[in-house]
């Protein structure tokens, strides 16, 4: 009897236990952007590990070939089965022997886009989907999702038309000549791929609602509006008069999915404009939100806004981290984001609950016309930040007396202090974090066996300084102010080396390679092929000689965008000293560690190193960086990333340095982490660019054995 009763009791315990079973993740795998099928950039690989990592050498070398100037390879690949699955500088997809590098198959997606528009901007990855026989390859390449035969790159025909979706159509809008860029590749669930998009940053800009295709026939299965159409939830939190109008709200920074729990956790970006939102009053649902959706209707499950009414560029930067954690006892699954704003958001996967509390707090308000600004913004409790959360006097580079001097006249009009400070026209603002982060969209990596996540973060100051918009009488003006001016200045002086100046442009550039530039479009820059012919040729002439011809003169109607900012922001700027060294005091670059079942910082290190500064015997500095990390059960965390060029294999338990190695060109991407007849790889493309050279090369390592 007693034994019937301890039998019957341990059926109780087991049966209504409070641990839901998770299902075991393949940790060997890396067939999905972010490594394994949670995202996690994590391998349970070891044969790389603390006491070998110091004799990695190169394995392999694969040369894309089509570099360009400014050109950049972001992709983390893909191995299936034996094959590498990757893009290059132009986009082309290919598959390598994972073991050697050999080439198996290339493809140039513009073989049937045609030849008029050769832009397609970044791709960050691709995605593989299989049933039975046919294996399939989808990419995003400019505003086309594609599909190509895994095993021999050759177009599906049956796919959409000839093999190809084009994402500007099945928006729900009037219009579908929009700029849109598949930038980081959809998720897999079931038969469905699900996707979001970049969008214009401008007025211009399409809305980011999130769609599922089918993978065998490219139809739109749903669609879920990130501005919210009449009747939905949260188009209370738009100004009716004005959101139709209103684009953004996207998902450029990749998905992430719970297969066992059919949801979806997308992360969103900003309303437009960015830094002036009169026309959109109100907290603005979804943008800058996680939004937990059912995977196979697009219905909303739950949702959290981390920014209301962004005015800073806060998008949410890398797809979200599905997390095992353990609190007071009980293991928890949540799902983890990572934001620019160097915060970490837990939440219950279920049910959307904050593992640790947020609180609203009380924020400045802005004094720009036009602009209500949220009373409040919510702020984790934990996890700790993974950087500083202000720039304060303190803060100002004064590594050399000259340098801080330099600085200090920079900011004679610019107020500091207030992470949450709101851009106005009386006084410039600094940034920071910077609107590259904090965090960015190489993401983090999650370590199942310790808990512990791992987040690289750029620790930059960034200005702001918005003008009021008196371009209406100029035409040129206005339409370069729209469309160029956040990137190259209102002044065109841009933010050199990574946004070159305009000025003297017309010792370069002739009216006719200028208006095929801006047609086609080249490395960062899209193509401005959505504006019509009329508007480019009048945006040439203003940028060549900063004019127009008499009779030109007339108020701006812009035709795809009818709504002008009262105020614009003059341009993305880094606070740099003449040199171009940061504005603020190092480091520059960190690597964190964060137990995330207590949510307090384990280690946090300088990441990356700048030659010329330890050369006058300054301590490492840390670097701008792009790109994510992997850990490892090796012990060990792979990160590239930073602009000295270098791969580096940390210690994942206390963030000591174990090996580093020279790269062709940076490695502004994530690695890949996987084995093949029983050795196991690292790869890292090496793409450069970021204000570095520019590189065509993916790098494997191996052990010498």
């Amino acid at each position: 009897m007693k034994l019937l009763k301890a039998c019957f009791t341990l059926f109780l315990l087991l049966h209504f236990s409070c641990e839901k079973p998770t299902p075991k993740i393949d940790y060997t795998d890396w067939s999905h952007y972010g490594g394994p099928e949670d995202g996690s950039r994590y391998s349970s690989l070891d044969q790389i590990n603390r006491e070998t990592v110091s004799t990695l050498d190169v394995a392999w070398t694969y040369q894309t070939g089509d570099k360009t100037e400014r050109s950049q390879i972001q992709c983390q690949p893909i191995v299936v089965n034996g094959l590498l699955y990757g893009t290059t500088p132009k986009l082309n997809v290919f598959a390598l022997e994972a073991g050697t590098g050999k080439e198996v198959w290339r493809f140039d997606p513009f073989e049937i886009l045609g030849g008029e528009n050769s832009w397609a901007g970044t791709n960050r990855g691709v995605s593989y989907w299989e049933e039975g026989e046919d294996k399939r390859i989808l990419f995003g390449a400019g505003n086309w999702l594609m599909a190509v035969d895994a095993l021999t790159g050759k177009p599906i025909e049956d796919f959409g038309e000839g093999g190809k979706v084009d994402l500007r159509k099945g928006l729900d809008t009037e219009r579908d000549d929009f700029l849109i860029v598949a930038n980081a590749p959809g998720v897999i669930f079931k038969d469905k791929i699900i996707i979001g998009m970049r969008l214009s940053e401008g007025l211009d800009a399409a809305p980011g609602h999130i769609r599922a295709y089918n993978v065998k026939t490219g139809k739109r299965e749903w669609i879920f509006h990130t501005i919210p159409h009449e009747g939905e939830f949260g188009y209370e939190t738009w100004d009716p008069e004005h959101v139709k109008k209103i684009g953004g709200a996207n998902n450029w920074a990749g998905m992430v999915v719970d297969q066992q729990r059919e949801i979806v956790f997308v992360p969103t970006g900003s309303a437009t404009y960015d830094f002036w939102g009169g026309f959109r009053e109100g907290d603005n649902l979804f943008a800058n939100s996680l939004i937990a959706l059912d995977a196979n209707t697009g219905e909303r499950k739950w949702h959290f806004q981390a920014v209301h009414h962004d005015v800073w560029d806060r998008d949410f930067p890398a797809n979200p981290n599905l997390i095992r954690i353990k609190k007071n006892g009980s293991w928890i699954d949540a799902v983890a984001q990572i934001s620019k704003q160097g915060m970490t958001y837990v939440f219950d996967r279920e049910t959307g609950e904050p593992i640790w509390p947020i609180e609203e707090v009380a924020m400045p308000q802005s004094n720009l016309p036009g602009e209500k600004t949220s009373l409040t913004q919510p702020i984790p409790t934990l996890p700790e930040p993974f950087m500083k959360m202000k720039f304060e006097d303190q803060d100002i580079l004064n590594l050399k007396p000259e340098w801080e001097a330099d600085i200090r006249e920079q900011l004679k009009n610019v107020k500091i202090g207030e992470t949450w400070g709101p851009p106005s026209a009386e006084h410039g603002i600094v940034l920071f974090p910077g609107m590259d982060g904090g965090g960015e969209w190489g993401g983090a990596s999650f370590d199942p066996e310790n808990q512990t996540m791992y987040i690289n973060a750029n620790q930059i100051p960034w200005l702001i300084e918005m003008t009021p918009n008196a371009a209406f009488e100029n035409v040129g003006q206005s339409i370069y102010t729209t469309y160029c001016g956040n990137c190259h200045g209102l002044e065109r002086k841009g933010n050199p080396p990574a946004v070159p100046s305009l000025l003297g442009i017309d010792q370069k550039y002739t009216m006719d390679s200028l208006h095929t530039l801006l047609k086609k479009g080249r490395g960062a820059m899209p193509a401005f092929d959505h504006i019509s012919e009329e508007n480019r040729k009048v945006l040439v002439n203003y940028i060549l000689n900063g004019q127009i011809e008499e009779g030109d003169k007339k108020e701006m109607e812009f035709e795809n965008a009818p709504l002008a900012p009262r105020y614009f922001m003059n341009g993305y700027k880094r606070l740099t000293t003449k040199e171009g060294l940061y504005g603020s005091n190092p480091p520059w670059g960190l690597l964190t560690a964060i137990d995330m079942n207590t949510g307090k910082q384990k280690w946090q290190i300088t990441l990356g190193e700048i030659d010329s500064l330890s050369a006058q015997g300054f301590e490492p500095t840390g670097t701008e960086n792009y790109g994510g990390p992997v850990a490892t059960a090796g012990g060990l965390v792979f990160i590239a990333a930073t602009k000295d060029e270098k791969i580096r294999a940390f210690d994942k338990d206390t963030g000591e340095l174990l090996w580093q190695a020279s790269l062709p060109a940076a490695g502004h991407a994530t690695p890949a982490v996987y084995e093949v007849d029983g050795k196991q790889f690292l790869v890292i493309a090496c793409g450069g660019g970021k204000g570095t050279k520019s590189g065509d090369a993916y790098m494997a390592f191996s052990l010498p054995y």
